[in-house]
């Protein structure tokens, strides 16, 4: 068993749902926020930053709704996951996090996805 803890995070983004999907869910989008670059064969992921590969398996997806990744050297039922909930009475578009850290890096597990959103945000041309 795992000692990371699990913690979600949320972002309203001004977007489409689909828009956003496409961002969170193809190699090319992800490489325009959340990785130098990003390569996928089937259901494995490979994501680079500066030089260093990281490779991640496609657990679930749901078209415009969400997606969940496990790292390949992940801990049983630990995932990352991004998901888009639309708001039924403002329509606004939010983006939900949920990830795993160990207890003394959830600080700056979060930090780094608020840096990354913010990324995504900017490729979007969202607030």
């Amino acid at each position: 068993m795992s000692d990371k803890i699990k913690f979600e995070l949320e972002f309203v983004i001004q977007s489409s749902p689909q828009l956003l999907y496409q961002y969170l869910s193809t190699p090319s989008g992800l490489s325009e926020w959340f990785a130098d670059n990003v390569n996928s064969r089937g259901e494995i992921f490979n994501f680079i930053w500066d030089g260093s590969e990281e490779e991640a398996k496609l657990l679930k997806r749901k078209s415009d709704e969400f997606i969940r990744f496990a790292w390949e050297d992940a801990d049983d039922g630990v995932y990352f996951e991004m998901k888009i909930i639309v708001d039924e009475i403002t329509s606004d578009v939010s983006l939900f996090i949920t990830d795993f850290a160990e207890d003394d890096e959830i600080d700056e597990a979060k930090m780094l996805w608020e840096n990354q959103v913010s990324s995504l945000k900017q490729v979007l041309g969202s607030k």
